[in-house]
């Protein structure tokens, strides 16, 4: 079953880390993603740009609503993605338990994939 792994955590927080250690994050990402390919438990993933580059996309009574930004304000904003294929929900939930920033606080929402067949 495929599982989408959906990486919060606070953009400003990160974007206010010492060089050193964005580095070491990055590094430790490399690393997480390399087991996951190693492990042939990876179907997609990627880093997201900021929030404040996105755009939200709204219906009101036809017409087309565009705003600046994420969809809600809140605390986290999402970060990026992996689509991991695993045996269970509780091997999902393992792979996203290694994820290096849920030791700065960080959150993961783990959502399976309605297979579309």
């Amino acid at each position: 079953m495929r599982y989408l792994l959906l990486i919060g955590g606070s953009e400003d927080r990160l974007n206010n880390l010492p060089e050193a250690e964005q580095a070491k994050r990055s590094q430790a990402w490399g690393s997480y993603t390399n087991e996951l390919v190693a492990a042939n438990k990876m179907r997609a993933g990627e880093r997201l740009r900021p929030s404040s580059s996105a755009t939200t996309v709204r219906l009101n009574g036809g017409q087309r609503l565009l705003s600046d930004g994420p969809f809600a304000e809140t605390k986290e904003q999402l970060g990026g993605f992996y689509i991991v294929e695993t045996d269970d929900l509780d091997e999902a939930v393992e792979l996203a338990s290694k994820m290096p920033h849920l030791a700065d606080g960080g959150a993961v929402e783990v959502r399976p994939i309605w297979e579309l067949t």
